[in-house]
């Protein structure tokens, strides 16, 4: 969850002037022109000090990761200066913290940062979007927690700071700039002056606004979407030219309008940017980070039509995060501790449901069929039987960043479908009048950007705003350890669902529990395990522990991405009982070499259980229907 305590337009004009006449801003600059062993040079101009001594900090975590990144790993040559220039006492305490002494002399912060996109330094690895970028003359990703920090007990103090760029580079930022291609020579910066050189300059009222404000310089590639009140940025930074702004906003603009319904019409942010980084280098995983007036992408470099769905789907879940948490926060993410945080129980409302919200806004908006939305919900009930369904949603959350940390991705999963369920139980309770839509809105209503609700009183705040039932509800089956009513709940809306039902077909022998990825000659490679635990058509191939897909039917793997699955699934559907199947793996000999072999079977017909099957009933009730149309169709 990225930060709420929001920046208003009018606070952005607030001049330097006022901040530097009574020191009461930390100054930062960075320059982008200034590259040395992949590192870039960070200054900061303290704001005034009374204390002797004094710890500055870069973070440890950030909102929305929900893991440890240690930004501090990546500071070298850290240096704390009086007015003359002299060095002061200055002590490491740990991987994200300096004390230093003597602090009321203190003039000037310097130091050199590393990126985290290439690094090879030692520590957790960090979320690509959460991530940091230097590629000289190219492309800089500046997340600001991994490139600026702050002093104890002064999270709260304003911060400007200064990017020198090329002049023919733009910073696709939510932030608006206090000043923009401004030659340097009108600053009073260290920078080298130069004609090719230009320096932007914002302000943040206090580092959480800071942190939730990322940047990416590159070549110009933007375009600009005008939704109800709100400009939407897009930039996008493509190495090969293979995709454009333009293109996504093409793509995107569907979505936007039909959220901006979704919404009601308005938006609560004046300025939105979508930022996009594209990689030509093979992936293992992508993603996208939300923050308050934007969000960032870290995907592979693909031409729009094989990207377009992705797009769209990243777009909608992460856009909607302008209500939660930006509106509706608890105080665990209002005031957020980035070296020593605490979690708030509440990640089915700030993921699950903005996950619930772009899939039902996706359907009602005619984006997908009802059909396919099925589709959807299925797909998430099958991922969540990876994970704990007896693990009450409040305790995983609270304990995220320790005991659960591999329970996170069900958020995504279990979250969405509890965020359905609360949306047609709320329908049937108010004969259709009343969804999630509604509580969510009268929740932005009732606490806003500056307003952070207990944890503890949530669902007694919920109860109160809509029904009784309600609150037993989220208690039951968010607090409590109960397995998700579904059948009676898909029932309401006129939809079969059945658990589990046995069924004859094809397999392709193996299965999330079989496969994992490995790195071959820096290329990420499926790779089986387990495969004494395989069907009989894994069985029948002869696959090994360790052997790494390279061909199905002699066809050759796409690298890792969004066409991946794509292409097991065309595969799977043309196989037919009688034919056969082959696979060409990689395997290892005794002498420690890799060779191709090729495996051949024929395709079995197995039983096989088929979990959490959906289907619109046909003999449906008039009043199912009339909640199935509340639920998939938007209000006249």
């Amino acid at each position: 969850m990225m930060k709420s305590k929001i920046l208003l337009i009018a606070g952005l004009c607030l001049s330097f002037a006022a901040f530097s006449q009574s020191k009461k801003a930390y100054e930062y600059t960075v320059d982008l022109t200034r590259v040395v062993d992949d590192k870039l040079y960070v200054e900061m101009s303290p704001p005034s000090l009374t204390q002797d001594e004094i710890t500055f900090y870069l973070p440890k975590i950030i909102p929305g990761t929900y893991a440890v990144q240690d930004y501090g790993r990546f500071v070298s040559d850290f240096k704390a200066l009086d007015k003359k220039g002299n060095p002061l006492p200055v002590e490491k305490l740990e991987t994200n913290a300096w004390k230093i002494k003597s602090a009321k002399k203190l003039n000037k912060i310097s130091y050199w940062i590393e990126d985290t996109f290439d690094t090879q330094l030692a520590g957790p690895d960090v979320f690509w979007p959460a991530g940091t970028n230097i590629e000289e003359n190219k492309n800089y990703v500046l997340n600001p927690s991994g490139f600026f920090g702050y002093f104890d007990q002064m999270k709260q103090t304003p911060f400007r700071f200064n990017i020198v760029r090329q002049k023919d580079f733009y910073g696709s930022t939510g932030l608006i700039p206090e000043k923009s291609n401004e030659p340097l020579s009108n600053l009073k910066l260290e920078a080298k002056p130069g004609p090719d050189k230009r320096v932007d300059v914002f302000m943040a009222e206090d580092f959480d606004r800071l942190a939730d404000s990322p940047l990416m310089y590159a070549k110009t590639d933007t375009a600009v979407i005008k939704v109800a009140n709100t400009e939407v940025l897009i930039g996008s930074y493509s190495p090969n030219g293979v995709i454009s702004a333009k293109e996504i906003a093409n793509s995107v603009k569907e979505v936007l309008m039909a959220q901006k319904e979704y919404l009601g019409g308005t938006l609560p942010v004046e300025k939105y940017a979508f930022i996009f980084y594209f990689t030509d280098q093979p992936v293992t995983s992508y993603g996208a980070l939300e923050h308050s007036y934007s969000s960032f992408y870290y995907m592979p470099e693909r031409s729009i039509d094989r990207m377009k769905q992705n797009l769209r789907d990243f777009a909608a879940h992460e856009f909607f995060h302008i209500v939660t948490p930006l509106t509706i926060h608890s105080e665990e993410i209002g005031h957020f501790d980035f070296n020593d945080p605490k979690m708030s129980q509440h990640l089915w409302l700030y993921e699950g449901v903005t996950e619930y919200f772009s899939g039902n806004m996706q359907v009602k908006y005619e984006l997908i069929t009802p059909d396919q939305y099925l589709g959807i919900l299925r797909q998430k009930l099958l991922i969540a039987d990876g994970f704990k369904d007896d693990l009450p949603f409040t305790e995983f959350s609270e304990h995220v960043l320790d005991k659960y940390g591999d329970q996170f991705y069900n958020v995504y999963q279990k979250g969405a479908i509890i965020g359905m369920c609360l949306d047609i139980k709320l329908r049937k309770l108010s004969d259709s009048k009343y969804g999630l839509q509604d509580l969510i809105a009268d929740l932005s209503k009732k606490y806003g950007k500056y307003k952070s609700f207990n944890d503890d009183q949530l669902f007694t705040e919920i109860g109160q705003l809509t029904y009784p039932e309600i609150e037993e509800f989220l208690r039951t089956y968010v607090a409590g350890s109960a397995s998700l009513p579904l059948e009676s709940i898909f029932k309401d809306v006129g939809v079969k669902y059945e658990k589990d039902v046995a069924q004859k077909d094809v397999s392709l022998g193996f299965d999330n529990s079989n496969v994992t990825v490995t790195q071959y000659n820096e290329t990420p490679m499926i790779t089986f395990q387990n495969t004494d635990r395989m069907n009989a058509q894994g069985k029948a191939l002869g696959l090994k522990n360790g052997d790494m897909l390279v061909k199905v039917n002699d066809e050759k793997l796409p690298a890792l991405g969004p066409e991946f699955s794509e292409f097991i699934s065309t595969h799977k559907a043309a196989m037919k009982e009688g034919g056969t199947i082959s696979y060409t793996v990689l395997r290892k000999s005794e002498s420690g070499d890799y060779a191709e072999v090729r495996l051949e079977a024929p395709v079995k017909v197995i039983e096989v259980h088929k979990r959490h099957q959906l289907s619109f009933d046909e003999n449906a009730t008039a009043d199912q229907l009339k909640l199935r149309k509340a639920w998939l169709v938007p209000a006249e």
